[in-house]
């Protein structure tokens, strides 16, 4: 540990303190990060508690990141494996992106909402289907240099699930003017980035990465 961690002062104060809760109770324990900057070159003259190497752990864990330049979205792809059948969803006529295509049901991440936890809200909100994080399992993932809502690029994690409860049905027609089972053998070819590719390569049990608008 380095000379500037917490760790090390309430260590050792803690062996002179009188006080029965020691460092506890003298130096409360806050978030830091030691700097490599920060530790010395071992010192034989030094005292041992002088001479601690840098430790490199932070005391907390960080909060999580709420600000992105890159936008965070989850899609999930609800494959029905025993009628050969995937759900997807048709953008209505006034959707700011691709309207009148087919899409998966997806949405963004809301500020400091882990990305499984977006999956199982936005198939909620748009299919009324339910589905447990559990279930879930990464298929795929989209990373675009640019979106119609995320000039700055966004990346669209793909969860793929055969377990839900619920019958699927059109929660938003504002959004969407049609949710649908569709076989897989005949998907649809007006697919939001040509998605019905992604569709075949999740099913057949790959784990892909699509990047989009990059030089």
């Amino acid at each position: 540990m380095c000379p500037q961690c917490e760790h090390t002062k309430r260590r050792n104060i803690a062996r002179n303190s009188p006080h029965p809760q020691g460092a506890a109770f003298l130096f409360p324990l806050r978030s830091s990060l030691c700097s490599p900057q920060a530790a010395p070159a071992w010192d034989n003259r030094s005292p041992p508690a002088a001479r601690a190497p840098y430790c490199g752990r932070m005391s907390q864990p960080l909060p999580p990141a709420v600000q992105s330049m890159t936008m965070l979205a989850a899609a999930v792809l609800v494959h029905d494996r025993a009628e050969g059948r995937v759900l997807l969803l048709r953008r209505g006529p006034h959707a700011k992106f691709a309207p009148g295509e087919w899409d998966l049901p997806v949405g963004k991440c809301d500020p400091g909402e882990p990305v499984a936890t977006a999956a199982v809200r936005e198939l909620h909100e748009e299919t009324g289907l339910v589905v447990d994080e559990s279930s879930l399992r990464i298929a795929h993932v989209l990373h675009a240099a640019r979106g119609a809502e995320a000039p700055n690029g966004f990346l669209t994690v793909i969860f793929l699930t055969e377990t839900w409860s619920g019958e699927a049905r059109n929660v938003e027609p504002a959004k969407h003017s049609e949710v649908r089972w569709v076989d897989t053998r005949a998907l649809p070819e007006e697919m939001v980035f040509r998605s019905d590719r992604v569709i075949e390569r999740c099913l057949s049990g790959g784990v892909g990465l699509t990047q989009l608008g990059w030089a």
